[in-house]
């Protein structure tokens, strides 16, 4: 027997274009059956508290129609984007974390570790976070085919077809492109978000919101589109984002990009209240971004319909510089969820709690004596005593022990060459 699908009436006090979205994405997409529309009412029943003003349905009539609240229609329309299988995610989880050398090595790099003694290494709270969006058999991992096993044993709800194997190091465009082709063999319509598996993000619940926002925009829009973060210090570390006066709804054109700046320039960034820092998590349709590698980067195209072969030969070029600097359609959507890129010891520094000397001690026991502002790493069941040491980044993991200044990155990376040079790869 053919039930047919529920009609919902609007009161004058609702807004029309809530209804209509509601209706449009809801309804007619899913043409949902009475019962398990009730299904859905009784789970949201649970997430609404008091100070949402939860209006209850008023009812249902013989020929399917029903009265809900607006608070309800919106949050049913962005539990369809959620819940919606064009919705893909792709987290990067491929580099060896050299900046964090040598706590980071290149048999067990930044992302398969545990920075905060959480018990979930940071890949494993990226892909907590993202589960929480869209359906885990529509979450992939890129990586090096190095960390096969890794990957494996941290995130065991993944078949093996959802780990995407770079045959050899490339940056962030060519993984990218890869993954989105083998997206679209399974949804020519997919909606992805791309997104680092290094971030730390404090405020999830806004994040989650912000996610769901920019997936409804590129669903509807054929943009790229990037998350911009609201600058609270004139931060050298990050990529900054400079937006233009035209935008759709919330979303503003993009001016320009702008690497890692000097900090006289971070401040003038700052002030301007026009830059924000570039978050490096993406979101676009699946022929949107195709588009644009056809368009702009069509080598790289050519070279991946042919397979994973020739993968190696694509060029070693970032996302930024391939793509999003130079299209001409794409977006930021500003964003504030307490987010951070941990990508050096002093981004480490900055979002760790600190003792009374401003110090900050991972894993191990450590006993500091007139020692101030300081990172100390030591293994677990080892123990540092440091004396008379300020602003020094102390680190220590089994056969390397680094003491150098924390602030000081590219230093870090020629100590790094320098050891894979003249001792070899034992020690990186």
């Amino acid at each position: 027997m053919e039930v047919n699908p529920l009609v919902f009436e609007t009161s004058a006090s609702t807004d029309s274009a809530i209804w209509a979205s509601f209706k449009t994405l809801f309804v007619s997409r899913l043409r949902l059956q009475r019962y398990c529309f009730f299904s859905y009412l009784q789970t949201f029943r649970h997430f609404f508290s008091k100070k949402d003003k939860y209006t209850t349905i008023y009812g249902i009539t013989d020929n399917g129609f029903l009265k809900i609240s607006p608070i309800l229609a919106e949050t049913l329309k962005r539990f369809y984007i959620m819940t919606n299988s064009n919705n893909y995610c792709v987290i990067m989880g491929g580099g060896i974390g050299s900046r964090f050398w040598p706590y980071s090595r290149k048999n067990l790099p930044k992302q398969f570790l545990d920075f905060f003694g959480t018990g979930r290494s940071l890949i494993q709270q990226t892909f907590d976070r993202y589960k929480k969006i869209v359906p885990i058999e529509n979450i992939f991992i890129t990586t090096n085919v190095l960390y096969k096993e890794l990957v494996q044993e941290q995130l065991p709800e993944l078949d093996k077809s959802q780990i995407l194997l770079e045959p050899t190091r490339r940056s962030t465009a060519p993984c990218i492109a890869w993954a989105s082709y083998h997206i679209k063999k399974f949804n020519p319509n997919a909606n992805v978000i791309v997104a680092p598996s290094d971030h730390l993000i404090l405020k999830e619940d806004e994040f989650k919101a912000a996610i769901l926002k920019g997936l409804e925009f590129v669903s509807n829009s054929p943009q790229l589109l990037t998350l911009g973060i609201k600058p609270n210090r004139p931060e050298t570390g990050y990529g900054y984002i400079q937006i233009e006066e035209e935008k759709q709804g919330d979303f503003f054109k993009v001016k320009t990009f702008i690497e890692k700046p000097q900090l006289e320039f971070a401040k003038v960034f700052v002030e301007s209240g026009e830059f924000y820092w570039n978050s490096g998590i993406f979101l676009w349709n699946i022929n949107t971004i195709l588009e644009a590698f056809n368009e702009i980067m069509p080598e790289v195209c050519t070279k991946l319909t042919n397979g994973e072969e020739d993968f190696a030969s694509c060029p070693n070029i970032s996302i930024d510089y391939g793509i999003m600097e130079k299209a001409n359609n794409v977006f930021v959507q500003l964003c504030d969820f307490g987010w951070a890129d941990l990508g050096t010891w002093g981004s480490l520094y900055d979002i760790s709690s600190k003792d009374q000397e401003g110090n900050v001690v991972v894993n191990g026991n450590s006993l500091l004596y007139n020692s101030y502002n300081n990172v100390i790493v030591v293994p677990e069941g080892k123990l540092a005593v440091i004396q008379d040491l300020e602003g020094y980044l102390v680190a220590a993991r089994d056969n390397v022990l680094l003491i150098c200044k924390k602030d000081d990155e590219s230093a870090i990376r020629k100590f790094v060459n320098d050891v894979q040079i003249k001792l070899g790869d034992q020690f990186v």
